[in-house]
């Protein structure tokens, strides 16, 4: 029988084992412990590796293309050029953004009242994580564009004989 184990000799170093025998764990007197510790330890490594892996073909794949924006590239625009697309007609401005944001769940969620306020509850959820990421109070033209947005899935919600309770970001 092979394990893979990580073990502390009587010199207090740690040494590294792989493929290690049955005989040989009971030879250097590993506890269940070292051996669960060493396992733990491996599929946390390999863990964090496929969450890279994961993280990183997401990132590969959005693309602001995907949004609708046709535009120079973010890290290639003047500081004028960037003023104008966060600007209220501007592209990433509060009408444009907010717009994008209700729309998705107002087109995702169809006629279904249940799916429409699960999709508001979850830009509230979004956003509340992106505060949480962010550290610190986000900018402002952020709690302007939710606002929008929410006010337009509220719209819907009330066109589908629901209501929202709660209307603030």
């Amino acid at each position: 029988m092979e394990l893979n184990v990580s073990y502390e000799s009587t010199s207090s170093t740690t040494k590294r084992a792989s493929n290690v025998s049955l005989e040989e764990a009971q030879k250097n007197k590993l506890s269940g412990k070292d051996i669960f510790n060493s396992y733990l330890a491996e599929y946390q490594k390999e863990m964090m590796a496929q969450s890279r892996a994961t993280f990183g073909t997401q990132a590969d794949t959005f693309r602001l293309a995907d949004i609708g924006y046709t535009g120079k590239p973010i890290g290639e625009l003047t500081q004028d050029e960037a003023k104008a697309l966060v600007a209220d007609d501007g592209f990433f401005g509060i009408a444009q953004t907010s717009a994008r944001i209700a729309d998705f769940v107002i087109n995702g969620a169809g006629d279904d009242l249940s799916k429409l306020q699960a999709g508001r509850s979850g830009m509230l959820q979004g956003f509340d994580e992106a505060e949480k990421l962010w550290g610190e109070k986000l900018p402002e033209i952020s709690y302007t564009t939710m606002q929008k947005a929410l006010e337009k899935v509220d719209a819907r919600i009330a066109e589908l004989g629901g209501s929202v309770l709660d209307t603030s970001v």
